[in-house]
């Protein structure tokens, strides 16, 4: 009898996948609206859920600091405790190659969150959620640029889909936006770093009837300030899985049918401390795939001005549908 090998578990699992009705899951929805886990702005609802994500771009150089390409591996476990309520915890690991200098490894801080779901909207597929996170300062690395105070982000988080459009707009059904706004507090205003400098030659006594020049040291204190920034941001979503379930079967077969092709805009405005209303980000095209079990993403990352990068970066995801994977268990809230 042949070996069974685990490629062709593998390849067994994704075809089961593939062919799994999809219209009872529970994960993401609002009415016949499925939401997707998106790559850079935060989920509208609250679920049981795992996530990893690979992130590569090329950094410009600040200063006298080298261009660096940037590898980040990051993870995030969600989990109910309510049907309206959830907490977060994460993390990541931060590859740093610069052009000129030498590698560093390590890990970010801590990230913690907490979601409230306070409004869901069946007829018009619509979500809406507030949260508060945590970056905790101290527990990463600060040779890959963890910072040594924590910041504090509440949030406001909306999805909305569009199948409540007249049957004359039919085909701007399957539309859909999320987005955020937010608010990252810093809990330290500034960085105060102090330098002690020698120069030579500013007093010279005689010893002895010699002259001696003594060395004088001088302080120097570098601040660093640390602003409060506005983050937000919001996404473009086309699931084609709605256009051919509930506008028209136009003939899509597996895996497209399974596809939302989006676009999202991840954005970060300076509030003070000396960059008030500098934006920055990125606008990511990219595709989402679903299935009942695992959702896979990628998207382009291309910077919107100067002050953002000059290089194309891409992000991965492979995210793990718990509350689907163990409904029974790890997939439902602690309190029913």
């Amino acid at each position: 009898m042949r070996q069974v090998r685990v490629l062709d578990v593998l390849i067994f699992a994704m075809l089961m996948m593939l062919s799994t009705p999809i219209l009872v899951w529970s994960h993401g929805f609002a009415g016949k609206r499925f939401f997707p886990t998106t790559l850079t702005i935060d989920d509208p609802f609250v679920s049981d859920e795992l996530s990893f994500q690979f992130d590569y771009i090329k950094e410009p150089g600040e200063v006298v600091d080298s261009p660096t390409k940037v590898t980040v591996i990051s993870g995030e476990y969600s989990k109910t405790i309510t049907r309206s309520l959830g907490v977060s915890i994460g993390g990541e690991f931060r590859h740093l190659n610069p052009d000129e200098g030498k590698t560093e490894n390590g890990f970010g801080n801590l990230e913690l969150g907490a979601k409230y779901q306070l409004f869901t909207s069946a007829p018009h597929e619509a979500l809406l959620s507030i949260g508060l996170d945590v970056d905790l300062g101290g527990t990463g690395s600060r040779s890959v640029g963890a910072e040594s105070f924590s910041t504090l982000s509440p949030v406001l988080l909306f999805g909305k889909g569009f199948g409540d459009l007249p049957e004359a707009m039919n085909f701007f059904k399957p539309l859909a936006i999320t987005g955020r706004l937010g608010v990252d507090i810093p809990t330290r205003s500034k960085n105060v770093t102090t330098h002690m400098l020698e120069t030579n030659g500013a007093n010279t006594n005689e010893v002895d009837g010699e002259p001696v020049t003594e060395n004088i040291a001088e302080i120097e204190r570098e601040v660093e300030y640390n602003p409060v920034v506005l983050s937000w941001g919001f996404t473009v979503q086309y699931s084609l899985q709605y256009l051919q379930a509930f506008v028209k079967d136009v003939g899509l077969g597996a895996p497209f049918d399974r596809m939302i092709p989006l676009v999202e805009l991840p954005l970060e405005t300076c509030l003070n401390r000396g960059c008030g209303g500098r934006t920055t980000g990125t606008v990511n095209p990219g595709l989402i795939w679903f299935g009942k079990y695992l959702q896979l993403g990628l998207e382009a990352a291309i910077p919107i001005n100067d002050r953002s990068g000059k290089n194309i970066g891409v992000r991965g995801l492979v995210h793990f549908f718990i509350d689907d994977l163990f409904p029974q268990s790890l997939g439902r809230p602690i309190f029913r």
